[in-house]
């Protein structure tokens, strides 16, 4: 019987299973979130990810499988493998939180968009705000950094999106939003955890000082379609 603990291990799928279950797409026992929303895919059974794959490149030609390296056919290729460090918070951050941050509404779905595709693009989708709540800090009406929430599980929630704008970077603002979403995430009795890339370094030990400890190393396997020769 698997652990909740051991649930992070496939954090897709469970998230799929579980608190996400309405954002899922399912084929051949693989759980895919709808693209317009994540375009992360995560299984249980090796032997069914290759036609899994194929079904869901149908809806979305750029993807990505979350853990073991799964089967696919001649129609994809792995484009790369994304290592990240998977972090957890046991206690809440005990820092000043001395910015006015906001949870971030309807009307400034754009402005979140925009500025997280800006820091990091690819993986911030139209409707990817409508997985968790978003927070953010205004500076002269421009949102300049935020932090939000992705893959929910019953124990567990995914702190990402921690950016901010280059032109206002090293203030501390990512710390405090991090700060204020892990406190959200205790509040309902949760785990705050977090994925970052193993050479990011820099945010590694950013994550360390507020007190994430790394569980474990995992893949995102990024699956592109090939292009269609006629």
């Amino acid at each position: 019987m698997t652990t909740e603990k051991q649930k992070l291990d496939n954090p897709v799928w469970y998230s799929l299973t579980e608190v996400h279950s309405s954002f899922a797409i399912e084929y051949n026992q693989m759980k895919f979130y709808h693209p317009d929303y994540c375009p992360f895919g995560g299984f249980i059974d090796i032997d069914e990810t290759l036609a899994g794959n194929d079904h869901y490149s149908a809806q979305t030609n750029n993807f990505y499988v979350v853990g073991d390296k799964p089967n696919f056919s001649e129609s994809l290729k792995i484009n790369k493998e994304l290592v990240c460090n998977q972090m957890v918070l046991a206690n809440p951050i005990n820092i000043e939180i001395s910015e006015t941050i906001i949870e971030l509404q309807a009307n400034q779905k754009d402005d979140l968009f925009d500025l997280v595709n800006l820091v990091q693009p690819g993986y911030f989708r139209k409707e990817t705000s409508k997985l968790g709540c978003y927070y953010g800090i205004y500076k002269n009406n421009q949102l300049i950094a935020v932090t939000g929430e992705r893959m929910k599980m019953s124990s567990f929630t995914e702190i990402s999106s921690v950016v901010a704008h280059p032109d206002h970077t090293g203030k501390g603002y990512a710390k405090q939003l991090v700060a204020h979403t892990a406190d959200k995430i205790f509040s309902e009795n949760k785990v705050p955890y977090l994925h970052v890339a193993e050479n990011n370094i820099g945010a590694i030990k950013l994550y360390e000082k507020l007190g994430f400890v790394t569980r474990r190393k995992i893949s995102f396997w990024n699956l592109l379609a090939n292009e269609f020769k006629g």
